[in-house]
């Protein structure tokens, strides 16, 4: 009976005080004596009671150490016995659900290799090629699941390139908030990083078709490990990156890694994804399509200019593109159009000293 009032007790401190750090003196009136307290006491500090051996409640881990005077509910707990009271669990705090019929159309431009791969990747995300090939993947005994890299440059189109993916084949897409998984407890980050891929096995049973899961922007997680580590922290990327790994082998679906920094790509990350694709800048002819796109009314000269002058990506284009639809408003259109985006295509070079002029 004290065990259960003593899970009530933690609920209620949950749900209505927004408390999931529970210590031995909050828990004492839960108890009919004194002595069914300490003998309670001793039984959680040692991992013995009944709610820490049926995982309803846990240590508080602090510095990758569990701390013996401090508890809380279990994710599972949350998640079952708390499922109507829709709490932000870990893995729903670290990860946002992104519907495909709430994915808008953009057009992509790509080099023609990069073109080439793209089409290929969406070709096999097509639910009856997907299913076929996997289907083909199971019999000959090799691992049915899909991991790919998508790393360039930034702008380059690697996360929008995802978007359109799960668009055009009908697939949901599971965003990973990578920061967020280096939790300021850093015990609780491996428990995070399982959590968020029981998540995603979840969503894969429950989804018509096999939903992307994206580690956006991942290079703190798939960097090189480092080796004889000593502090906690360094320890704790080294076990969040280890079971990755783990996870990458037995994945049953489809994960899509982004990074701008290849070079830091641990040599066990890059042999586990089996599509790697290099997201290279647009070139001449590719950026003279996306300032046609961006912005419709440019002369066919101007647009030539821009596109011959300025080596941009696609991402860069569009915050010109953004800037140049603020001034049209403010400026009613009337300065030059491409005096106004000459000096906005300078603004965004901040890597150079001295932005060059467009010579006729």
């Amino acid at each position: 009976m004290e065990d259960f009032l003593l899970l009530v007790f933690f609920c209620h401190q949950l749900v209505n005080k927004d408390d999931d750090d529970i210590r031995f003196g909050q828990m004492e009136d839960c108890f009919t004596s004194q002595a069914d307290y300490v003998v309670a006491k001793g039984r959680l500090r040692n991992s013995e009671h009944p709610l820490i051996i049926k995982k309803l409640i846990e240590h508080r881990c602090e510095d990758g150490i569990a701390d013996t005077s401090r508890y809380k509910l279990t994710e599972q707990t949350k998640r079952h016995l708390l499922a109507e009271m829709r709490l932000n669990i870990a893995e729903e705090k670290l990860a946002d659900v992104i519907k495909a019929k709430d994915l808008k159309e953009k057009k992509m431009f790509y080099v023609e290799e990069n073109q080439r791969q793209v089409s290929e990747l969406q070709s096999f995300f097509v639910p009856e090629n997907y299913q076929r090939i996997r289907e083909r993947m199971e019999q000959t005994g090799f691992r049915t699941g899909f991991a790919c890299l998508f790393y360039g440059g930034p702008g380059t189109g690697k996360t929008e390139t995802v978007y359109q993916l799960a668009r055009q084949t009908g697939r949901d897409i599971m965003v990973v908030d990578v920061p967020q998984i280096k939790s300021k407890w850093v015990g609780d980050s491996e428990k995070n990083i399982k959590a968020l891929f029981d998540r995603y096995r979840e969503l894969v049973k429950k989804a018509k078709q096999t939903p992307i899961l994206l580690f956006n922007e991942a290079d703190a997680i798939i960097g090189i490990r480092q080796q004889g580590v000593q502090r906690a922290v360094e320890k704790m990327e080294n076990s969040i990156q280890n079971i990755i790994l783990q996870e990458m082998e037995t994945l049953d679906g489809i994960m899509i890694a982004t990074t701008n920094l290849q070079q830091n790509l641990d040599k066990a990350f890059e042999r586990r994804f089996l599509y790697k694709i290099k997201f290279e800048k647009p070139t001449v002819e590719a950026r003279i399509q996306i300032w046609r796109t961006m912005i419709p009314d440019l002369s066919e000269m101007d647009v030539k200019t821009l596109a011959a002058k300025y080596d941009f990506s696609g991402g860069q284009i569009e915050n010109i593109a953004r800037h140049y639809t603020i001034d049209s408003i403010l400026h009613d259109a009337k300065e030059d159009k491409l005096a106004m985006l000459i000096n906005h295509c300078d603004n965004e070079r901040l890597d150079e000293n001295t932005p060059k002029r467009i010579g006729f």
